[in-house]
């Protein structure tokens, strides 16, 4: 299937930020015992990662704004489109040598996603999405699972590593009532692969709090272009700021959000 223009530009993008994070990434086991420290060396692969993104996109769009994990906001003179990015999604993973982290970048125009792409450098997964044009891995089709029964479905969430989200008792209930209501709860460190992977089948259900808009937006996207439901938890209508998400089939979806109500 032949690429349209916006996603053959996001596309060059993340592989132009995968080349840097792959050669960093087979550095990580080496900086456990050096002077610099990995977490130091992990926020320069980032930032390297978000310029080879923000130079390439601003090449070939130059007057779109940018909203960038690392380097904040920037406002173009479009006022129409703003990219969202996150240049390594699944920090911790990547400190520790665990090929689960991605490149994420959304587009947003007038206030709605539009295209998306999230990429798994180790894996070489590519998944991308255009609003009304479908979810692709890897230029296959994506369709969300099928099941319809909680009690069938693995679902996926996320806990921020601090000390409030750890120990916030609404967290842990969700994370027990989901667990007991389900065949099973993951955690995997990577928001955009969870949604990547809802889109995909892979995952059934994901629901999670505390978000950044660049966690997400490619990933709602995704979502929605393979056939899923997704909202943010009060089941409104879902932005990239809305800093929540619940993403599954629409009866799955309902489901879920009743066993979590229930919290």
């Amino acid at each position: 299937m032949a690429q349209s223009a916006l996603l053959t530009i996001m596309t060059a993008a993340a592989r132009k930020a995968a080349r840097s994070l792959k050669r960093d990434f087979g550095e990580v086991e080496n900086l456990q015992v050096s002077r610099k420290g990995p977490a130091d060396f992990v926020s320069a692969a980032d930032k390297r990662a978000e310029r080879a993104i923000y130079e390439e996109l601003h090449k070939s769009r130059p007057t779109y704004s940018f909203l960038m994990e690392e380097g904040g906001e920037i406002e173009g003179t479009d006022g129409q489109h703003r990219w969202i990015i996150d240049p390594l999604d699944g920090t911790t993973n990547f400190l520790h040598s665990i090929p689960m982290f991605a490149i994420s970048i959304g587009l947003e125009r007038n206030g709605q996603m539009v295209g998306g792409v999230i990429y798994n450098p180790i894996t070489d997964e590519l998944f991308t999405a255009e609003r009304g044009k479908g979810a692709f891995l890897n230029n296959r089709r994506l369709r969300v699972s099928g099941r319809v029964h909680l009690a069938d479905a693995v679902a996926v969430t996320g806990i921020k590593q601090t000390a409030s989200a750890r120990n916030d008792a609404t967290t842990i209930a969700e994370a027990a009532a989901m667990n007991a209501a389900c065949a099973g709860i993951r955690r995997t460190g990577s928001a955009a692969l969870d949604l990547a992977y809802v889109a995909a089948g892979r995952f059934d259900g994901m629901w999670e709090r505390d978000l950044a808009p660049w966690d997400i937006a490619a990933g709602i996207l995704m979502v929605r272009e393979a056939g899923g439901l997704v909202t943010d938890l009060s089941n409104k209508e879902i932005k990239p700021e809305s800093g929540s998400v619940l993403a599954a089939n629409e009866k799955l979806h309902a489901q879920m959000r009743k066993a979590l109500k229930a919290v």
